[in-house]
Formats: C-alpha cells, structure tokens, sequence
C-alpha cells in the first residue's frame, strides 16, 4: 500500500466535500493528529481507522482505497454514483469519480414539471460549465440573461457568474452538466 497514494486520495474526498481536518475528526471519531499524519502519508492506518474515516466521508472503504493503483484509472461503478434527491423533486447523479486534484464533474439531473433548482452562486474565476439538454426543456439563466435550451442542445458558459436551472413545462426535463469548478485549496 502506498501510503502517499492514500494520504492524497483521504485529502482528496475530504476536500470535495468541503470539510477541515477538525470537521472530518469531529464525524469520525479520529483525531485530527492521526487525519493529518494519514493525509501526509508519515502513518499508515488500520482497517479500523480507515473505516471510520470512511464513514465520516459518507463513502465506502473501497473507495479510500481505490487510489492505490497508479491513478490512471478509476472506475466507478453505477451502484456508487453519489444521488441527491434535492427540495422540489429534482434529482442529482454525480457520474464521474472523486479524483484528487480535479475540480471536475460530470452530473446528469432530471426537473420534475415547474421546478426551479435555484441559483448557484458564481464560482472562482476560471469555471467552465457544458450543458446538454437530454430530454424537455431546460431555462438556464446566466447572469441576467435566460436560455431556453430543447432535446439535443448545449451551451457553454464561464461559470464565474450566478445561474440557474429551471423547467418551466410540464414534461420532465433531464440534462448533463459537465463542471470544472475551480475552488481554493483551503477549506472554508
């Protein structure tokens, strides 16, 4: 086992989600000085710990793990895919696997008739987001502008501005969103 490897793949989760070292303790029950000595690959933990800091990252083990081949290639398997059923009836799938290092995502959501997802707050300078439309009708709002975007379409936009994701019809609308959100190394 490559202890590095590891480390930076615990980091990796940790930061995706957005939590500190002494968030992550606190959910685990493991203390920040074992987080932090994992993290930098100095101690190698037992399949008890690792459990627990599994747990804290509402992951399975498997996939603090996972990161020990060279890196290349990481599957993620369906029954994995992380699935947010959010207010208003719309769902979330985060299809592509947590990689250290790479602010990307790809997700697939589906809007129910007449819902509104919300705003989500410009991100850092340097996002991208690609939308495909899969099947209805998606209004996508960037800025102050509104797009309205049928089966087939896509749309690039800098993603460093506030949008938003709404279906206005009554049909279902499903669509993929592939993210390279740039965040700051920092939690918080």
């Amino acid at each position: 086992m490559d202890l590095r490897v590891l480390g930076e793949r615990l980091r990796g989760l940790r930061l995706e989600r957005g939590l500190t070292l002494q968030q992550l303790a606190d959910q685990c029950e493991v203390s920040v000085s074992m987080l932090s000595s994992v993290e930098r690959g100095d101690k190698a933990a037992t399949v008890v710990v690792l459990d627990k800091i599994a747990q804290g990252l509402a992951t399975p083990i498997a996939e603090l793990l996972a990161g020990q081949s060279d890196g290349r290639v990481i599957v993620r398997r369906a029954a994995e895919q992380d699935v947010a059923d959010e207010p208003g009836g719309w769902r979330r799938t985060i299809l592509t696997p947590v990689v250290p290092g790479v602010n990307f995502e790809w997700i697939r959501s589906t809007l129910p008739p007449g819902c509104d997802a919300g705003t989500f707050p410009a991100y850092a300078p340097g996002s991208h987001e690609y939308v495909v439309v899969d099947t209805g009708t998606l209004t996508l709002t960037i800025g102050d502008d509104r797009y309205e975007l049928k089966a087939g379409d896509s749309v690039y936009f800098a993603a460093d501005v506030p949008h938003g994701y709404a279906n206005r019809t009554a049909a279902e609308c499903s669509y993929h969103v592939a993210a390279l959100i740039m965040r700051s190394r920092r939690p918080g």
